[in-house]
């Protein structure tokens, strides 16, 4: 392949590029359907439930705290919620995004590992990491809702991953 092919719009995209292309684009999708799935469920039911797990919370508190560690100030208010919010579902469409690698037959088991150790994490790491309990985290469903939420995520991802074949031999909606 020339230099002008490279830089021609329309000239044939090489298999593998292609191939890699739809790669990225299955595991970006599986990921960003469970880091919907947990922030959806999140934001909705923090609004009802009194004692609804606060993720965003936590977040906030991260990216404060690492936007301060490196001299920059950190956004307030409105910003820092939608900046966290948009950075948990950049990180969580990553982490997700791993229930898409490995054999299709394997998905709700990736699913529900991840899942459950993302829920469990969120639910254990705040403090140790200096990032304070999470607010409500006293009443016994707050935990178990955390824990709900990623393991919700990781299944979403999971069964999007069992319909989608990485190969793209079969249609996705059939």
């Amino acid at each position: 392949m020339s230099e002008d092919d490279r830089s021609d719009p329309s000239a044939p995209v090489p298999a593998s590029s292609q191939q890699r292309r739809a790669r990225l684009i299955r595991l970006g999708a599986i990921g960003l359907a469970g880091a919907v799935t947990v922030t959806l469920l999140n934001e909705t039911v923090r609004r009802a439930l009194p004692h609804a797990p606060r993720i965003e919370v936590i977040g906030e508190r991260a990216l404060a705290g690492s936007l301060d560690a490196l001299g920059v100030d950190p956004p307030h208010g409105a910003a820092l919620y939608r900046w966290t919010l948009l950075g948990d579902l950049v990180s969580n469409t990553v982490y997700f995004g791993l229930v898409g690698l490995g054999a299709r037959q394997g998905a709700w088991e990736r699913g529900g590992a991840l899942g459950l150790a993302a829920g469990v994490g969120a639910m254990v790491l705040p403090r140790p990491l200096g990032l304070g309990g999470q607010p409500g985290s006293r009443f016994p469903m707050t935990p178990l809702l955390t824990v709900g939420w990623y393991l919700a995520g990781g299944l979403v991802a999971a069964a999007l991953s069992r319909r989608w074949p990485a190969d793209g031999s079969e249609d996705l909606l059939q």
